[in-house]
């Protein structure tokens, strides 16, 4: 078994083999995310509040089971706790129907706090590495490529819930003391995974978004360096600037400076989403627009003859509960947007890896059945979270468009037009609103409420509710799964 490297502009094996990685992301699980498992706002805030309501060593068990995240701060504990890691979020049975579909690679999405406390940092968490070995070793044992990805860093890369940072501000670029944490724990991560060939390689920071730009740069020097110090052979995967989609800034010599590394985009394609210009209906101009924006944000890599690596990509898909009788006709559409793009990626030969493995209905190749305790449970608060568009991802405002629209009219009529286009451009004043007003503001003060639906709960009713997440419990993508396999093989 020899290491993965980058050639020119390919992955390959030792022999100088090609090796094209398709998979998937596998989210809501070494970080959680709203929209994957239900929750309102971020993580910190529904951790603390469910300790809050079943009290810490059961809000513990419960995490721990459904394999989220750690709910207590065990560096002040007085006595030890017996952990058992990720027991059911991914299990054997996942890593078999995954390799099943002919995938070969996972991207394991990570957070920080899994291995140092914010109140104790750059002290490794002897635990912490338990969660991603017993995942990685399951991916080896079939056969399947892991890519490890820094999903949340200290102090937010990004203004996204899912930086788990409560704040649109990215302070990881304004304290270097939160960079240095970060490249001192790449470190830490090179040096126990340095002798993985299973490993494809290390994500160091998803979906970057520095108003600077230069920063980022730097940072990626620092994180080079130390990752290299420990480990000669693993590829680095680097985000473009500003969520994966921006390269203007990366340096000439990259080739020379980052040895052995890829370039990673994120596509999504706009007609996989509520917010659609129109529906798709496959014309010469939708196509052209996906087309042109995917060549794009890759053109910097063409231009230097370097290696494309899309980290994340794939429409949301709708729910009779939710959306009501057009759900098969809104999922016919953005099938035929999937289809599209994958026809390009295939085109290319291109390595990617879909979002999402897992969720609880919206995205994932697999997802939680409305039959199980967890979705009994929540159902009402889920479509009441819905209706709300609370969550910024793949939001469908329609019932509560008209409340915000006056804040944004009032921004834009208060505000020179000069003035308005802020950091990132993506977001738009009604992006930089729905982040702020509904998945920030109205998202904190659901959290109590989310957290009351286990009062009174014991152990036994915890861990029926956690074994909701395994993969037997869980209902497949049919199509989406086809679609992946016919586009792997």
């Amino acid at each position: 078994m020899s290491y993965l490297k980058v050639e020119g502009t390919k992955i390959v094996d030792s022999n100088g083999k090609e090796i094209i990685l398709r998979g998937a992301g596998l989210g809501g699980w070494m970080l959680m995310e709203n929209f994957i498992t239900g929750y309102p706002s971020v993580e910190f805030q529904i951790r603390d509040a469910l300790a809050e309501v079943i009290g810490p060593k059961k809000s513990e068990f419960f995490f721990d089971k459904v394999g989220l995240f750690l709910a207590l701060n065990i560096w002040h504990l007085t006595a030890p706790i017996h952990v058992q890691f990720l027991e059911y979020f991914f299990t054997e049975p996942d890593a078999q129907f995954f390799k099943s579909l002919s995938l070969n690679c996972i991207r394991i999405a990570i957070s920080y706090r899994h291995f140092e406390d914010d109140t104790n940092p750059r002290v490794l968490r002897p635990e912490g590495f338990k969660h991603l070995d017993r995942v990685i070793a399951l991916c080896a044992k079939y056969q399947i490529y892991t890519i490890i990805d820094m999903h949340s860093a200290p102090g937010g890369q990004n203004g996204g819930w899912h930086c788990d940072a409560g704040t649109h501000i990215p302070t990881f670029w304004i304290h270097k003391d939160f960079q240095d944490r970060l490249v001192w724990l790449w470190g830490e991560v090179a040096k126990h995974y340095k002798d993985n060939p299973w490993i494809a390689g290390y994500n160091p920071l998803n979906e970057p978004s520095d108003p600077k730009h230069t920063r980022l740069i730097d940072f990626y020097d620092r994180v080079y360096a130390v990752i290299r110090k420990e480990d000669p052979n693993h590829i680095v995967f680097f985000d473009g600037n500003t969520y994966a989609i921006d390269f203007s800034a990366f340096p000439e010599d990259a080739k020379d400076r980052w040895p052995n590394s890829a370039y990673a985009i994120h596509d999504y394609a706009v007609y996989g989403f509520p917010k659609a210009p129109e529906p798709y209906e496959e014309t010469t101009a939708q196509r052209d627009s996906i087309r042109k924006t995917y060549q794009r944000k890759r053109a910097w890599m063409d231009e230097r003859g370097f290696c494309v690596w899309n980290g994340e990509w794939g429409p949301v898909y709708a729910r009779k509960d939710f959306e009501g009788d057009d759900w098969v006709e809104i999922n016919d559409r953005r099938m035929k947007v999937l289809r599209y793009q994958l026809e390009l990626y295939k085109k290319d030969r291109l390595s990617w890896s879909i979002w999402l493995y897992k969720d609880i209905g919206f995205q994932g190749m697999v997802y939680v059945s409305e039959e199980t305790p967890y979705m009994k449970l929540f159902e009402k608060f889920l479509q009441k979270k819905w209706r709300l568009a609370v969550d910024a991802w793949g939001a469908d405002d329609r019932y509560v468009r008209h409340l915000y629209e006056p804040l944004v009219n009032l921004i834009k009529d208060a505000v020179p037009n000069e003035h308005q286009n802020l950091y990132p451009p993506i977001w738009g004043i009604e992006g930089r609103v729905t982040r702020l007003a509904r998945t920030m503001l109205l998202g904190e003060y659901l959290v109590k409420e989310w957290a009351e639906h286990f009062t009174g709960m014991d152990e036994e009713e915890l861990d029926k509710l956690a074994q909701s997440f395994k993969f037997e419990n869980c209902v497949k993508r049919e199509g989406l799964n086809k679609e992946l396999t016919e586009n792997a093989e």
